[in-house]
C-alpha cells in the first residue's frame, strides 16, 4: 500500500476526554429517559447523552434502553436483516496484531492466497447456496494492492452461475491511500471496512507493534477521509471489543461517526462491534472480556446513539446471541459463513473448523438457509437487497433517506422480492413454505396500494419466470 497521504493526517481521539465524559455521567432516570426520548426521535446522540446511558446501573432502567432500541431498529429498518457472507481473498500479512491468527509471527498459520480458479469455484459455491451480498478480506501485504483487489472484484461481479450472481461487493482490507480508494470505487464496491480495533491509544500501542503498518494509529483513524476524498461515500468504522473498556470503545466509536458527520457530512454507513475471540496462536488477554450481558448493552446503546447506521453482528457470535442481538438493533448479519480460504467449495454444511486456517474461530456456523428459516420464524424478512447502492442512494443520499427513519420505504419492498427470489432458487422445502406465507402477510401490509400491488405483481412473476432484481 503507498503510504501518500494526500488527506491531512490528524488524531480526533482525545482519551482523556471521552474518559473525564465516561466519568462525569450520573445514571439519572430523568436524564436518561430525556436521551431516550431524542434518539426515538431519530437523532444521533452527543457524547454526554450516550455517557448517560453508559453510566446505568439500575437492572430496571436498562430494561427502558433495551425496549428503546428495540422500538429505534423496527421504526427506522422495520422488520428486515441484510445478509451477506464473508469470502476470505489472503491471509498473508506483514502485521503483527496480538489478537489475530493471521499475525506474521504466527508459523502455524497455512498461508493462502486464493488463484482465480479457487476464487471462481468459492464464488460458484456462495452463488449456489443464493448468496448475493459478499464483504471480501485481505490482510495487509504487498501483493493486495488496490489495483489487485480491484481486479478480484471484477471477478467476483462477472461470474454468474444459472440464477446466481453477486450483487454488492464490499471491502475488508487494510487502509488505502486516496488514489486506491478511487481504484475500488471505479469498480463498483459497496462499502469499504476499516475498523480502528482499540480507540485507546495505549491498549493500540500494546497490541500493534510500532514497526508494523498497523502500528500507526492515524494513518488507520483517518482511513475513512481518504475513502470520502476518493468518491467512497460508504464506509464502515468497528472496534474489537475485549481490547479495553467497552464503555470507551463505545464511546470512540461515537466519536468517529461525529468526525464523519462533520468533516463529510455524513457518519457510517455501518459500525462492527466484534469481540475477541480465539485464534491460533494467540494468547487472549481476558481484562476486558466483555459479558454477554455487557455485550447486549454495547448493542442496544450503539443502536440509540447512531440511529441511521447499520449495525452488523457477525457469526463471531452464538446463535443464541445473534438472536438476542437482533432484538436489540442489529440490522445486518452474516450467515453459511466459512473464513478458511478455500473453504466454502470444501464444506458447506459449516461443521467443521480448522483454526490454523483461520483467522477466530466462529461460533455459528449454520447453513444459510438454517438461518434463513430461524429468521422467518422469529417474524424478520431475510433480505439480499443492493437496489439503494446500485441506483445511487448512497452516502449522503442514504442518510437522507435513513435519517427520518423512510428507509422501510424501499426496504421492505426490496427484502421482500429478494426472499422471493431466495426461496424460489435456493431454499429447502420447509423454508420455502415459511417463507412464502410471511412473504403473503408482509405483503398484504403495505399501506400503499399501488406499491402492494406492484410489490405483489413481482413476487408472482419471480416465481412463475426467470426474471430477477426486480427491484425498487
Amino acid at each position: 500500500m503507498s503510504a501518500t497521504r494526500t488527506t491531512e493526517a490528524a488524531d480526533f481521539i482525545d482519551d482523556r476526554k471521552l474518559e473525564e465524559t465516561l466519568a462525569a455521567a450520573r445514571p439519572d432516570v430523568v436524564r436518561v429517559r430525556e436521551v431516550l426520548a431524542k434518539s426515538l426521535s431519530k437523532k444521533r446522540l452527543e457524547p454526554e447523552e450516550t455517557a448517560a446511558l453508559l453510566a446505568v446501573k439500575d437492572p430496571d432502567l436498562w430494561q427502558e434502553v433495551f425496549a428503546a432500541a428495540r422500538r429505534l431498529k423496527t421504526e427506522v429498518y422495520g422488520n428486515r436483516i441484510v445478509l451477506f457472507a464473508p469470502l476470505y481473498v489472503g491471509d498473508k500479512c506483514v502485521n503483527d496484531c496480538a489478537y489475530c491468527g493471521f499475525k506474521c509471527s504466527n508459523r502455524d498459520v497455512v498461508r493462502k492466497t486464493l488463484s482465480d480458479d479457487e476464487l471462481h469455484s468459492e464464488l460458484v459455491a456462495l452463488e449456489g447456496q443464493g448468496h448475493k451480498r459478499l464483504i471480501l478480506v485481505w490482510g495487509e501485504h504487498p501483493d493486495y494492492s488496490a489495483e489487485e483487489m480491484a481486479r478480484v472484484v471484477k471477478i467476483a461481479y462477472t461470474t454468474k452461475v444459472g440464477k446466481g450472481e453477486i450483487r454488492r461487493v464490499n471491502i475488508n482490507a487494510a487502509p488505502l491511500d486516496v488514489e486506491g480508494y478511487r481504484t475500488m470505487k471505479a469498480v463498483g464496491i459497496g462499502t469499504y471496512q476499516v475498523f480502528q480495533e482499540t480507540y485507546h491509544h495505549p491498549t493500540y500501542r500494546k497490541v500493534h507493534p510500532e514497526k508494523t503498518r498497523k502500528g500507526d494509529y492515524v494513518w488507520r483513524l483517518t482511513s475513512h477521509d481518504r475513502a470520502m476524498e476518493g468518491g467512497v461515500d460508504d464506509v464502515g468504522i468497528g472496534a474489537l471489543f475485549g481490547l479495553y473498556d467497552w464503555r470507551f470503545e463505545v464511546m470512540g466509536l461515537l466519536a468517529h461517526t461525529i468526525h464523519l458527520e462533520q468533516l463529510w457530512g455524513v457518519g457510517p454507513h455501518t459500525i462492527s462491534f466484534p469481540r475477541v475471540n480465539v485464534a491460533s496462536n494467540v494468547e487472549i488477554d481476558r481484562s476486558h472480556f466483555v459479558s454477554d450481558e455487557d455485550f447486549k448493552k454495547v448493542i442496544a446503546v450503539l443502536r440509540l446513539s447512531v440511529p441511521y447506521t447499520g449495525m452488523i453482528l457477525t457469526a463471531r457470535e452464538t446463535p443464541e446471541m445473534r438472536r438476542e442481538g437482533l432484538q436489540l438493533g442489529v440490522s445486518q448479519i452474516d450467515a453459511g459463513s466459512r473464513i478458511e480460504l478455500g473453504s466454502y467449495q470444501e464444506c458447506r454444511e459449516g461443521e467443521c473448523q480448522e483454526l490454523n486456517r483461520e483467522q477466530f474461530e466462529l461460533h455459528d456456523t449454520r447453513p444459510l438457509d438454517a438461518v434463513v428459516r430461524e429468521l422467518i420464524q422469529d417474524g424478520y424478512i431475510p433480505s439480499w437487497c443492493t437496489s439503494c447502492y446500485r441506483l445511487g442512494r448512497t452516502g449522503e443520499h442514504f442518510m437522507e433517506f435513513s435519517i427520518p427513519g423512510f428507509i422501510k420505504r424501499y426496504c421492505t419492498p426490496n427484502a421482500l422480492t429478494t426472499l422471493a427470489e431466495y426461496l424460489t432458487d435456493y431454499a429447502s422445502e420447509e423454508t420455502k413454505r415459511a417463507g412464502f406465507a410471511l412473504i403473503e402477510r408482509e405483503a398484504a401490509q403495505i399501506p400503499d396500494e399501488k406499491r402492494r400491488e406492484q410489490v405483489q405483481a413481482r413476487i408472482e412473476k419471480i416465481r412463475t419466470t426467470d426474471e430477477r432484481d426486480l427491484c425498487f
